[in-house]
């Protein structure tokens, strides 16, 4: 059985803890109530993934390295997530955007690493291939409301496309060699035309997340996770 190195569960680990983060800070501002519950909901599911993924790399490091100490007491250098997940949501266009890109890499991720070899990480990727499916349904469904609605759900679409996008070739930094960039684009690019949005002509791409080089909002984020933790170090619950 192949297995994955512990450095790669936690690049994803990372990816999907951050997100749940984002998206919890979103709770009680969603549009409706139906949405909030979504929105919480989204939230545990990657906080699922990254429990089983940080779990499956503390038994390939062995040495007492748990879950908890990956989420709670490391620094953001220490951290490996993509920028894309840790960037704030200015309204639920910002937030619908990032979910719609992180979701449409995901539904290309998984499914590479439920057929691989790797038995353990199959069995996590085959639960969460189907949790992003369902999430890009979601996350696709609004953008299409909110980019083919009235003028200002358009104005505002379009504007969280444009701020989202740049963060989007970093997720194919570290993706399977069968997923690419180009069929991404190609995916988006139709999905954008059906919302009348338009892709972004901006060349610029941001990277350094998986080196731990982020942005200024992840320090504050963490700030907000690792509060408890750090204040009482060793304490259980």
């Amino acid at each position: 059985v192949t297995q994955r190195s512990a450095e790669f569960l936690i690049r994803h680990a990372d990816d999907n803890l951050v997100l749940a983060q984002r998206l919890s800070q979103y709770i009680t501002r969603a549009p409706d109530l139906e949405q909030d519950i979504a929105v919480a909901n989204f939230a545990l599911d990657h906080l699922g993934v990254a429990t089983h993924l940080y779990d499956y790399a503390a038994d390939v490091e062995g040495g007492g390295a748990n879950a908890d100490a990956y989420a709670m007491t490391r620094s953001e250098r220490g951290f490996r997530n993509v920028l894309l997940v840790e960037q704030p949501h200015a309204d639920y266009a910002h937030l619908t955007a990032r979910s719609y890109f992180f979701d449409r890499y995901q539904t290309m991720f998984w499914p590479v690493l439920a057929t691989g070899d790797d038995e353990r990480l199959a069995g996590i990727a085959g639960r969460a291939a189907k949790e992003a499916r369902y999430h890009l349904t979601h996350s696709r469904t609004w953008l299409m409301r909110l980019g083919d609605g009235t003028e200002e759900s358009h104005r505002r679409m379009q504007a969280a496309v444009d701020e989202m996008w740049r963060f989007t070739a970093e997720l194919f930094e570290d993706a399977p060699e069968q997923i690419s960039y180009e069929s991404f684009i190609g995916e988006v690019t139709d999905d954008l035309e059906e919302a009348t949005l338009l892709l972004p002509s901006d060349p610029y791409q941001a990277s350094g997340g998986r080196e731990g080089w982020h942005s200024e909002h992840l320090g504050h984020l963490l700030g907000e996770m690792q509060w408890m933790a750090r204040s009482h170090p060793g304490a259980s619950w």
